[in-house]
């Protein structure tokens, strides 16, 4: 691994095109209207200073390593991730990206979403895209140049005492939700999504406002105001209640995607969001570990967490295989990951992941040696295990 990430011919852009044609070969087969792609940051924390000559430091001495950014595709029909098209990580010096153009690094994490959402005008996926990002990136001056871009997105509102119009008054969107009338559509059948691994019903109602106000920016270290066009949005207020009725999610959402698209699928669209924080979890923690790599630079780090992107994505594609061919080879993997899988549980993404390392020893050891051969070598380490045969 070392002397791979060290090769000066290998670039990030190279790494990550087998992941672009999984991702473009299987979005193309879904039946989804659209993509999702899904824009968050996660850190990733390390403290080897003496090492790492390029680590960040976010809010104190202490808060130092890379951060991340993904923009992850998902199916809209099933949820499903797909994989990261596009990494980029940000060290103390610049942004290191797959993208093949330079990456600019701005103060705010929200203002790369734009380059981000341009850039995937070029990825040449099957079908047209819908941006889902969380409160950070929430404002009413990204709102009008993601709109002005031609970009369709659905953003979570960062601000309740945000000012917009409705009904041709002006009016706040803590006061707005709260207004009598206002209440969860109760016709039909709630949908069932899983929040922060807790399964819930989600039901959502919605109004159109107009965001006419001017955006508030920092500028050489002074808020000033941007005036603006009038923005016409898709407010969609958004619950999810517990088997007791109790609230385990509420959001509120804003849109400018298609009426076609009701106010329940935009509710579960962003439900789904969570694909990306399950991604980030095995990256860090539950599979590859990332806040242990000993690599000495960003550029090596993105680099591994390309490849683990890689590894990502053959375990999504098995995870969602059907027929019980794929369930036995989930089962056999299981079995040589050696984890206890929970009652009921035929297998996790991070065993699947964990054991794809050893199968790929085991391939390299069949690939010298046949069974008889390790079955023998087996018996002289282990001789008390082939006794009791």
């Amino acid at each position: 691994m070392h002397r791979f990430l060290a090769n000066g011919a290998t670039t990030l852009p190279a790494l990550i095109e087998p992941v672009h044609t999984g991702v473009r070969l299987t979005l193309a087969r879904t039946g989804g209207p659209v993509g999702l792609v899904v824009h968050d940051w996660s850190s990733i924390h390390y403290h080897d200073t003496g090492r790492k000559k390029d680590l960040y430091q976010r809010s104190h001495a202490h808060d130092t390593g890379y951060e991340l950014a993904a923009a992850l595709v998902l199916e809209s029909a099933t949820g499903r991730p797909l994989g990261p098209m596009e990494l980029r990580l940000r060290t103390a010096h610049a942004v290191v990206s797959t993208r093949t153009d330079p990456t600019p690094a701005p103060d705010r994490c929200a203002e790369e979403l734009l380059g981000a959402m341009d850039a995937a005008k070029t990825w040449d996926l099957a079908h047209p895209l819908v941006h889902v990002a969380n409160r950070e990136a929430a404002s009413v001056d990204h709102d009008r140049r993601w709109s002005r871009s031609g970009h369709t997105y659905l953003v979570r509102a960062g601000d309740d005492d945000r000012v917009m119009k409705w009904n041709g008054r002006d009016v706040t969107l803590r006061d707005l939700v709260r207004t009598p009338g206002l209440a969860r559509d109760d016709e039909g059948r709630a949908r069932s999504v899983t929040v922060g691994g807790v399964r819930g019903a989600l039901w959502a109602c919605e109004v159109a406002v107009v965001l006419d106000r001017p955006a508030k920016k920092r500028v050489g270290g002074r808020r000033v105001e941007v005036r603006g066009e009038p923005l016409p949005l898709r407010l969609v207020v958004t619950w999810v209640l517990g088997p007791g009725g109790e609230i385990l999610a509420e959001w509120y959402l804003f849109s400018n995607a298609d009426a076609r698209f009701d106010h329940a699928t935009l509710g579960q669209w962003y439900a789904w969001r969570w694909g990306v924080e399950s991604y980030f979890k095995l990256l860090k923690s539950a599979g590859m570990n990332a806040e242990g790599w000993e690599q000495h630079t960003g550029g090596a780090v993105a680099e591994r967490l390309v490849i683990a992107s890689t590894a990502y994505l053959t375990v999504w594609c098995l995870q969602q295989e059907s027929g019980e061919e794929a369930a036995e080879v989930r089962r056999v993997l299981v079995r040589l990951s050696g984890r206890q899988m929970k009652w009921g549980v035929e297998s996790t993404a991070s065993a699947l992941l964990e054991v794809l390392e050893k199968l790929l020893a085991v391939l390299d050891l069949l690939a010298e040696y046949d069974i008889d051969e390790i079955r023998q070598l087996a018996q002289r380490v282990l001789p008390a295990r082939f006794d009791s045969e």
